[in-house]
This record gives C-alpha cells, structure tokens and sequence, in this order.
C-alpha cells in the first residue's frame, strides 16, 4: 500500500504527515506551535511567537531579489475534530491516521485536516526549499481557525511586516480567492420538564448515519443531507401520527460542519410498534430516493433498548420539533453576479439535548 512520503511533491508530504501525528484541535496548538519552532530552528530562520500562540518565520529572499516585495504566506494550525459515533479517537492525544483511497487521501473515522494542515505543509515546503528564487518571505501560521479565528484578530500590525499576503486556505486548486465568508452563531435553548415515561411505551434509539457530512461553507451547495434535518423529519412525523416521545437526542457536533450523523431516543406506545418501524424503513427508502447519487451510505434504523424513566414533556417536544422543521438549512442565496458562487447559507450543526440542566 502506498503511503505519504510516497507521494509528490515529497517535502509537502513529509510535513502533512508529520502534522497528522500532532493532536490540533482549535485552541490547543501547542505541539504544532513547538513543530513550526523546531522547524525554524533547525533551518536557522528567524521565528517569533505572539501571546495568542501565533508563529510567524522569516526567511531572507534569495540572492538579486532582496528589493522585492515582502510576500506572506498565510495558513492555520488548528483543525476540525470529527469523528464516526463507532470510532474511538481522542483529538487531544491520539493522531489522525491518513491513508490513501484511488487519487484521495482521507483518515480512518474522522477529519483529515487537510484544513488546513495541507496550508501549513506547503508553506513550510517553500520554507524550506533552495531552489525557488524569491524575494522575502514571511510564513503566518495562525491558531483557532475553525472557532473564531482568534488567531487572526489577535494580530497586532507590527507582528508581519508583508503588504502582499497569500492565503493558503483553499479547497480549489488552482484558482485565487478574491473575498471572505464570515459567519454568524445562533444559539437556541429550550427548557423543559422531564415526565414519566408512559407505562404503556415501547423505547428505541433511532440512528440515522452514514452521511458524507462536510464544511458548512465549503460543501453546503452540494446538496448533502443534514442529519439533523433528516431525523426531526421522521420525528415530528411520528410525534404527530404515533405519539412518539422524544427523552433525549444528539446530532453533530462542531459548529461548522455539516452533521453527519443523529441519534435519538423515543418511545411509542406499544399498540403502535409495528406501524413505528415500517415508518422508519419508509422514511429511510424516502432519504435514500431524496439523496440518490450523493448519500448512498445512508442508513436509518430503530433499534430497541431498555425504557427510559423520563422522557421530554410534550409541549416542548412539539415546539422543540417544529422549530427544527421550520429552520432553515442549505443555500439560501447565489451572487446574481457570481451564479456559481453562494452568498448566504445556513446549516443546522448541533442539536443536544442535556439531562444535567433539563435544556
């Protein structure tokens, strides 16, 4: 099987898979911070740290260019912690494990982060190479990206002395960005009371996996499905025509992602059992009819599982599960100057119920 010093450009290479082995979730760079220095170090090249944590490295420009413009090469540290819900990986200790797939490289159950690992790669291969004439070059290496980009608005003006800057924070090669997404965070809480579950009920966890997920605006204009969609359709469904009682429910979990993946535990009354599943097979043939030729790892299932002993009260199950109908997610808006380009977009990333505070 071939590996990553295998492929080409090899130096690109050696630092992604170097990067892959250093945990890096936003807000805990440290040991990428201490690779970047390490790195500076042994080249000889002049390096600062901010207070924030980041790296700047300097190298001179090569001979006859000096009075060329200073040029910096901008990518972040940090990356999104994703994983599978039957993957065992810790962010914080444990490293990606990348592997090659055909002309792709991808990790085994969770994020790769090539976002933007493969940034930091090549701005360290043209750090380190001696066969590209240029002029200065400063390398920025940002932290906490993907969660607020501190990093980037903790920089002080004194910190890069470059007018020209290169962000290498790109999911399309070859093409230069002329503009920058923002985005905005909304917050919805809904309290409720827990009740007895109906002696009556039957309870299942409902699991609705296997999508392709993604970034919540690189990917949203691919028409993927939302886990969290996916599954409040099904049970606003089911709450209406069966009774369904919602105790607890869990979908995605980074803010910029799209959800992969959602759980749910209910319970129906037992006179309704059968009539629950076959709904569940019809909806999950419906996903799959719906999402044909994008999702086709889909899968939708009710399994059963011990009773829980309180359950959603009903008035806020049914505001809860109207309100996720009524969200909503996806391309809101193309630039009419631009038609293949969005210009605003909303994703449904994390829904979570929490027993510890009734929310």
């Amino acid at each position: 099987m071939q590996t990553l010093s295998q492929l080409k450009p090899e130096v690109i290479w050696k630092h992604f898979e170097a990067l892959c082995q250093i945990p890096r979730p936003s807000k805990h760079e440290k040991g990428v911070i201490e690779y970047l220095k390490d790195f500076a170090v042994r080249r000889g090249l002049a390096y600062k740290i901010d207070r924030v944590g980041n790296v700047l490295i300097s190298k001179p420009a090569t001979k006859g260019r000096e009075n060329h413009p200073t040029v910096v090469l901008q990518s972040h540290m940090d990356m999104v912690p994703q994983k599978n819900s039957d993957v065992v990986h810790d962010f914080y200790k444990d490293p990606i494990r990348p592997y090659i797939d055909g002309e792709w490289v991808k990790a085994q159950g969770t994020t790769l982060g090539a976002d933007n690992g493969i940034g930091v790669a090549c701005a360290l291969a043209v750090l380190e190479s001696d066969n590209i004439q240029h002029g200065p070059i400063e390398a920025l290496f940002t932290v906490d990206e993907e969660t607020g980009m501190t990093g980037a608005f903790n920089l002080t003006e004194d910190f890069v002395s470059g007018k020209i800057l290169l962000n290498l924070d790109s999911e399309d090669y070859g093409e230069l960005f002329i503009g920058c997404a923002g985005g905005i965070n909304t917050i919805a809480t809904f309290e409720y009371k827990p009740e007895p579950v109906e002696p009556d009920h039957v309870a299942y966890q409902l699991r609705l996996v296997g999508l392709k997920g993604g970034h919540s605006g690189a990917d949203i204009h691919l028409g993927r499905g939302n886990a969290n969609k996916l599954l409040n359709r099904f049970l606003w469904n089911a709450e209406h025509f069966f009774g369904l009682r919602l105790c607890s429910i869990q979908g995605g979990n980074m803010r910029n992602a799209i959800p992969r993946e959602a759980f749910a535990i209910v319970t129906v009354p037992a006179a309704f059992e059968e009539e629950f599943l076959s709904s569940v097979a019809t909806f999950e043939q419906t996903y799959r009819d719906e999402l044909k030729g994008v999702e086709e790892n889909l899968s939708f299932t009710a399994v059963k599982t011990d009773k829980p002993a309180q359950c959603i009260d009903k008035e806020t199950t049914g505001n809860l599960l109207d309100a996720l109908y009524a969200i909503p997610n996806g391309v809101i808006r193309m630039i009419p100057e631009m038609p293949n380009v969005v210009e605003t977009s909303t994703n449904l990333a994390i829904v979570q119920s929490n027993e510890q505070n009734n929310t």
